[in-house]
């Protein structure tokens, strides 16, 4: 009965950690990029049940130097195994600002922080008073040569990650027109985005403000080749790939095993005060 204890305590403990995983989901539901947090869980270590009175012979598991056989096991309480994050794709929504881009497949925008290289999937930027492609927080964003430096209404990002500037976007590269002359210019090509990806992206640990920071398991970030890029969708945003209904859905789910796991420690704990009741009588 103790044990059913310590059981329904560690259920009771899994969900919280499920239900804090949930609601932080909900609550950034309209966050740009954001990605949601997926909590999951391993069994204690399980106890072999066996036969104390039997005939001494070795039957299962194989080998075993044990003479009472196994009967089953029984299970000691479950605990947090890890709390990651699911990079799967958010809906595009439509912008129109040429500050604006999302990724369309697996990647990361660099961005320079006081803290070093972080990395971001919110392509939510804005033109910097020095000039310079930032973050809404004031980070710059880099291209594989540093800072992008542009000007209003003078530039275009290919889907390949290409910065033009005096032109349109460049599928005629030879003959553009550029936005503020309507002459016709030959385009130069500035920079590219520096876009990165990782071995394991679900072990990115989340700093806040959509920035995300390479951890050891994660392995470093590794630069992607113009081949290997994700689409670059100028005027369009990523946004969160939180689906509200399964979240409500498997709310509902976390509060009514939480309930299943506090009702088996009110159950333990009245049969263990019959038995003390019981017990006191007999002496």
């Amino acid at each position: 009965m103790v044990r059913g204890w310590y059981t329904g305590a560690s259920g009771m403990r899994a969900q919280q950690w499920r239900l804090d995983a949930i609601a932080n989901n909900l609550a950034n539901i309209d966050q740009d990029a954001y990605k949601r947090d997926v909590a999951s869980f391993k069994a204690f270590p399980e106890l072999l049940l066996r036969r104390m009175n039997d005939d001494g012979v070795y039957k299962q598991p194989f080998g075993s130097a044990d003479a009472a056989p196994v009967v089953g096991t029984l299970g000691t309480g479950v605990e947090l195994n890890e709390l990651f994050t699911d990079f799967q794709q958010g809906a595009m929504k439509q912008t129109d600002s040429d500050y604006d881009f999302a990724l369309d497949g697996k990647g990361f925008f660099v961005v320079a922080t006081p803290w070093g290289e972080r990395y971001t999937r919110n392509g939510s930027f804005q033109l910097g008073k020095e000039g310079l492609l930032e973050t809404k927080d004031g980070y710059p964003v880099l291209g594989e040569n540093g800072f992008i430096r542009i000007k209003a209404n003078n530039f275009q990002v290919d889907k390949e990650g290409n910065i033009w500037i005096n032109a349109a976007i460049p599928d005629e590269p030879s003959v553009m027109v550029s936005k503020e002359s309507n002459a016709w210019e030959q385009p130069e090509l500035l920079d590219n985005l520096r876009i990165v990806d990782f071995d394991l992206d679900r072990y990115l640990e989340k700093q806040g403000s959509s920035l995300y920071k390479a951890t050891d398991i994660s392995g470093a970030a590794q630069m992607l080749n113009i081949s290997e890029h994700p689409r670059v969708v100028q005027g369009f945003i990523e946004g969160s790939n939180v689906d509200p209904v399964t979240e409500m859905v498997q709310m509902i789910e976390v509060n009514r095993a939480y309930e299943a796991n506090q009702k088996v420690i009110m159950t333990g704990d009245s049969m263990l005060g019959v038995l003390i009741n019981q017990v006191s009588k007999l002496a």
